[in-house]
C-alpha cells in the first residue's frame, strides 16, 4: 500500500485546553489527484446506476397514485404545488410535506403528463445519492472505498425500489447524504459554513417527510462536537447555528401555513384538527410509534 492510498485515522484529542486535531484528509484529496483510474470508474458506476434505475421505469405506471395525483394538481396550480393538494381545487392535502411533490410536479410542467415525467427526478436522485456518498468516504478514504459504498448504495434493493418509485423517500434520501457530506466537510476544517448548510439540507428533509429527516441530527451533532478541530465553545456555538438552520429551512412553510386563514387554504390531509403541527406531531409523529 503506497502512501496516497493510507487510510486516515479519527481526529484525535490533544492535551486537556487544546483543540483537536483536524481529521487527516487522502493525499490525493488534498492535491485533487485522483488515480488515473478513479473518473472513468466513477463516470462508470454513475451511468449503470442510471441504467438500472431508468430501465422499464414505465412498468411502474403511475406507481403510488395518491401522490401522482398530488403532482398532477401541482402541475396545473400553484397553490396545489406549494400546498401538496390532492386536486387542482385544493381541497384537501396529502399527508406529507410537499418538497418531493415540487420536484415532480415541475417535471410534469416541463414535460408534460405521464409516468416517466412523475418516475424519472426520482430515479436521478437515486443516481445523484450515489454520486454524493462516493465524494462523501473518498474524502476520507480514497476512491476505491468511495466507489464501493456508492455501489452498495445503488444495489441495495430497497433502494432500487424507492428511487423508481413516488414516494417521498427519494429526496429524503438525497438530502440526508448531502447533509452527510456536508458534516464531513465540516469536521475536517471546524467549518461554520458546512455544518450550517448540514442543518439547511435536513431541513428541506423535514419539509420532504417531517421528523423521519430529524433522526440523523444527534449522529451529525455528536459526531461534530467531538471531533471538530475547534474549542468547545465554538464547536456549541456552530451547532447552535446548524440548529436555527434547521429551524428556518423546515420551518418557514410550516409557519405559513399555519398562519394562512383555513378559509384560504386546503384542509391539512392526515390531521384531525386541520393543523399541520398536529399531522406532524400527531398522524407522522407519536402515532407512527403508538398506533
Amino acid at each position: 500500500m503506497n502512501r496516497t492510498e493510507s487510510l486516515p485515522t479519527a481526529p484525535t484529542a490533544g492535551p486537556p485546553g487544546t483543540e483537536p486535531a483536524p481529521a487527516p484528509v487522502p493525499e490525493e484529496t488534498r492535491t485533487g489527484r485522483d488515480p488515473r483510474w478513479a473518473r472513468p470508474a466513477l463516470a462508470g458506476l454513475l451511468v449503470a446506476t442510471a441504467l438500472l434505475y431508468l430501465w422499464g421505469l414505465g412498468a411502474s405506471g403511475w406507481a403510488n397514485a395518491f401522490y401522482s395525483a398530488a403532482v398532477q394538481a401541482g402541475s396545473q396550480s400553484w397553490t396545489a404545488f406549494f400546498y401538496g393538494s390532492s386536486d387542482a381545487a385544493n381541497s384537501i392535502t396529502v399527508d406529507k410535506t410537499p418538497a418531493s411533490l415540487w420536484l415532480m410536479a415541475l417535471s410534469v410542467r416541463i414535460f408534460g403528463l405521464s409516468g416517466w415525467s412523475i418516475l424519472v427526478p426520482q430515479a436521478l436522485l437515486g443516481v445523484a445519492s450515489v454520486g454524493v456518498l462516493y465524494a462523501t468516504v473518498r474524502r476520507w478514504y480514497g476512491p476505491a472505498a468511495g466507489l464501493l459504498a456508492g455501489a452498495v448504495l445503488a444495489l441495495t434493493p430497497v433502494a432500487a425500489l424507492m428511487f423508481r418509485f413516488n414516494n417521498p423517500d427519494a429526496l429524503l434520501v438525497f438530502l440526508l447524504v448531502a447533509a452527510a457530506y456536508a458534516t464531513v466537510r465540516a469536521v475536517e476544517t471546524a467549518s461554520t459554513r458546512w455544518i450550517v448548510l448540514t442543518g439547511v439540507l435536513v431541513g428541506f428533509g423535514f419539509l420532504t417527510k417531517m421528523l423521519q429527516a430529524f433522526l440523523v441530527i444527534p449522529v451529525f451533532a455528536g459526531v461534530y462536537l467531538l471531533a471538530a478541530p475547534t474549542g468547545l465553545g465554538r464547536r456549541i456555538r456552530q451547532l447552535l447555528l446548524a440548529g436555527l438552520a434547521v429551524v428556518v429551512s423546515a420551518g418557514w412553510w410550516v409557519a405559513i401555513v399555519e398562519l394562512a386563514p383555513a378559509s384560504a387554504r386546503p384542509y391539512i390531509g392526515g390531521s384531525q384538527n386541520n393543523s399541520i403541527l398536529e399531522l406532524t406531531l400527531g398522524y407522522n409523529g407519536l402515532g407512527r410509534i403508538t398506533g
